[in-house]
């Protein structure tokens, strides 16, 4: 669970190289909360090259924007590279995800409320995944 920065960070360490398709992915305006259905890999034990189906979702959400995809795409993947906040009028801001090919989530959130569970067993995946320029 993240509930300021720092923790934020932490979670998006453990969501880093997730992948989802368009679809997986709503906002539920009057609830406002945005919700995320990830394939995450698992960096807890990265050497066994593990993925597990996880929920993530960010609540007190007043506005979501979209930039370098489409809705109207949803079989299209994405893959999420990190989470970030940028700071607002305390505890207000926005939460960045950032995704791979220049795509992007902008949260626009009364204050930093979020949560990633894993929601099923592990499974194998060929590769661990890789950033240019990073020594494995």
């Amino acid at each position: 669970m993240a509930m300021d920065e720092a923790d934020l960070a932490v979670l998006s360490a453990h969501a880093q190289d997730a992948v989802l398709h368009v679809a997986d992915m709503l906002f539920q305006q009057r609830e406002r909360r945005f919700i995320l259905a990830l394939h995450r890999f698992d960096w807890l034990r990265a050497e066994a090259h593990l993925r597990v189906q996880a929920g993530l979702h960010f609540e007190h959400v007043r506005k979501a924007a979209l930039h370098g995809f489409r809705q109207d795409r949803p079989e299209d993947i994405l893959n999420l590279l990190s989470i970030a906040f940028i700071p607002g009028d305390a505890p207000s801001g926005e939460i960045l995800l950032t995704f791979s090919g220049g795509c992007a989530i902008k949260l626009e959130v009364e204050c930093i409320e979020a949560r990633l569970a894993d929601l099923g067993p592990r499974w194998p995946c060929k590769n661990a995944p890789e950033h240019q320029g990073e020594a494995r």
